[in-house]
């Protein structure tokens, strides 16, 4: 396990890789990060075993699994099964350190808040991708009947007479919003409707979780999501979906190195926005109930302009994979960011790998070049360093990629997967 020079630690790992490998074969897709988490944190309103299946491997999960530790909670993991049992729950903080360990970690605000009926935390850690204000869960949270205190970084939280249902109107279609307003309102007196909700899979991954312990929640995946609160929640057992944006990746790395590959255990209509991308480059896609393949031409076409929405628009976790992907078209692609201002990092490291890529705010041009080098990058955060990996693939030579903690929060058994599709890929400390 690796982390960096922060967390003291004695040593690190970097991944090599040899490019110039056609990628084939096929791999299992690993459980929804962005679903299991919530669904995680979420099991703190349940005083009873809550058994959660195809959660991946994860340091996220790790984290998350010491902050339900570090409240009280029981938890065990049997490779990907995870089961909590929160009747035992004592506390209502978690320390600045677990906070921090991951960016997420706000979704643990209101279950803990529904439970306790007060909490203190701090603002969350993770990987630099720009500001994630936290801004619009407090807004929702206070309309609740929360009294919140900001306190250097530290946030002071109690709803004495419990949590309210109410009308919630988000300016921004916010996941973690939604997702923490949804978890408050599935234990808050009366009902809650929140207006132009997130939309997201993991969204409705969520609700399907709590309706199955008990709670009322209607019309999520949809703009407006109404929750009438109940008196208590029962466990459940539940199976999360697929990580629809590790498809994309492996999709991405499939078509670089112009390769065929089958995805097992994925779900396409997760990636209604992006399949047309790879189809718009010469590949060819093709997919069923739970199987994705792809087949590549030998080089791939620009895909003109790319922007980042919230869902059903193409996903900003999507945004460096696929610009990886567009590093060796014959033409020019163009990548609009508007969900994060500073999610660009991974620019400066692939033209580190002979990229040809120009960034003015948030627009990145990118001129297809016929060919990437090896070179010594690093991984500046979780889906620009899988990027970096992916061009690494198709670049001639070795690459070091250094600072893969951050590739360890969200991809499962990546090096494992990829050398399996055929890949040269090691991990080694230094």
């Amino acid at each position: 396990m690796e982390t960096d020079d922060k967390k003291g630690c004695a040593f690190v790992e970097n991944l090599i890789i040899n490019g110039g490998c056609k990628l084939s074969g096929e791999i299992d897709i690993q459980g929804a990060k962005n679903s299991a988490l919530p669904i995680l944190a979420a099991t703190v309103l349940i005083k009873g075993e809550c058994i959660i299946h195809n959660c991946p491997s994860l340091t996220d999960i790790d984290a998350a699994i010491k902050i339900l530790e570090y409240l009280g909670c029981s938890v065990t993991k049997d490779g990907h099964t995870v089961c909590v049992n929160a009747s035992g729950m004592s506390k209502s903080d978690i320390p600045e350190t677990l906070m921090h360990e991951m960016r997420s970690s706000i979704i643990f605000l209101a279950p803990i808040l529904a439970r306790c009926n007060e909490a203190e935390l701090y603002t969350p850690g993770g990987c630099e991708i720009g500001v994630r204000p936290i801004d619009l869960h407090l807004y929702a949270l206070r309309k609740m009947g929360v009294e919140i205190t900001e306190e250097h970084g530290k946030l002071i939280c109690k709803c004495e007479k419990g949590l309210k249902g109410e009308n919630i109107n988000l300016s921004f279609p916010s996941v973690g919003a939604t997702e923490n307003i949804i978890i408050a309102a599935s234990l808050a007196k009366g009902t809650t409707v929140i207006t132009n909700a997130a939309r997201e899979p993991e969204i409705i991954d969520l609700a399907d979780f709590l309706n199955s312990c008990g709670a009322e929640i209607k019309g999520a995946g949809e703009s407006t999501v109404v929750i009438t609160g109940k008196k208590n929640l029962c466990g459940c057992e539940h199976t999360v979906i697929p990580d629809r944006i590790m498809e994309a990746t492996y999709l991405s790395a499939a078509a670089i190195t112009g390769g065929s590959i089958e995805l097992n255990n994925a779900d396409a209509t997760l990636i209604s926005s992006v399949i047309p991308l790879f189809e718009l480059s010469g590949c060819k896609i093709r997919y069923d109930d739970s199987r994705i393949s792809i087949s590549s031409p030998e080089r791939l076409s620009g895909i003109s302009t790319v922007r980042t929405m919230p869902y059903p628009g193409f996903p900003t976790d999507a945004q460096a994979p696929v610009m990886a992907m567009s590093t060796l078209a014959n033409s020019t692609s163009v990548f609009v960011e508007n969900i994060f201002e500073s999610r660009f990092k991974h620019v400066s490291e692939l033209c580190v790998m002979g990229a040809k890529i120009k960034v003015e705010g948030r627009v990145a041009i990118v001129e297809g070049v016929k060919k990437l080098s090896g070179a010594n990058v690093k991984a500046p955060d979780l889906r620009g360093g899988a990027a970096l990996v992916i061009a690494a693939l198709a670049a001639e030579g070795e690459t070091k990629i250094s600072d893969i903690y951050h590739i360890d929060r969200g991809c499962e058994n990546f090096e494992e997967n990829l050398r399996r599709l055929g890949a040269v890929i090691s991990r080694k400390e230094i």
